[in-house]
C-alpha cells in the first residue's frame, strides 16, 4: 500500500520539470513531468508517487490530511516514526 502525504512545493526549477517539496519538514526533489498542463506554483500542496508529482490538492484538504498523519505518528514508536517519515520514497 502506498500512502501519499501532502507535500508543499517550496521551489520550482527554471525549466519547470522538477520541484522541491517539503513533507513535514523533510525536503526532496520531485519530477513535474506527469503534471502535463496542470502546472504547480510555489505554495501549492501536491501528492507524490515514486518521485513524481501526481496531482495538486486543496490546501484545506492537505492540512487535514497532515493533521491525521501526525496523529498516526504519535501512536508509533520512534523507529517506526523515522521509517515512516525518512524512508518514504514517495
Amino acid at each position: 500500500m502506498c500512502l501519499s502525504i501532502p507535500s508543499k512545493v517550496v521551489k520550482i526549477s527554471e525549466d519547470k520539470t522538477v520541484c522541491t517539496v517539503d513533507t513535514m519538514g523533510v525536503q526532496r526533489d520531485a519530477s513535474l513531468l506527469m503534471m502535463g498542463e496542470d502546472g504547480v506554483d510555489i505554495g501549492d500542496f501536491v501528492l507524490l508517487h515514486i518521485g513524481f508529482v501526481m496531482e495538486k490538492i486543496d490546501e484545506k484538504e492537505a492540512l487535514l490530511s497532515i493533521e491525521t498523519y501526525k496523529e498516526i505518528l504519535e501512536k508509533m514508536d520512534e523507529e517506526e516514526r523515522q521509517r515512516a517519515i525518512l524512508d518514504e520514497k514517495n
